[in-house]
């Protein structure tokens, strides 16, 4: 199974990730200064539980805010 919510097919996003130098202004500082920039995923927070789907109990990777949001019947 990849890392997509089963419910919602919520998955990973892409994103970037900095890397600063320096102090920032409010410590005392000149500024910090952004000196690079790499690529990164953003993976969504998967849970693995017992749900029932269409009258059978099968486990599945579901996302919390699913969970959270009610849209599932835990077995």
């Amino acid at each position: 199974m990849a890392k997509i919510c089963e419910i919602c097919s919520k998955g990973a996003i892409p994103g970037v990730k900095y890397k600063r130098r320096g102090m920032i202004k409010r410590k005392g500082g000149a500024g910090s200064k952004i000196v690079g920039k790499t690529l990164r995923r953003f993976l969504p927070n998967l849970q693995r539980v017992k749900i029932n789907l269409k009258g059978t109990i099968q486990r599945v990777k579901v996302c919390t805010s699913c969970i959270q949001a009610g849209k599932i019947v835990k077995a």
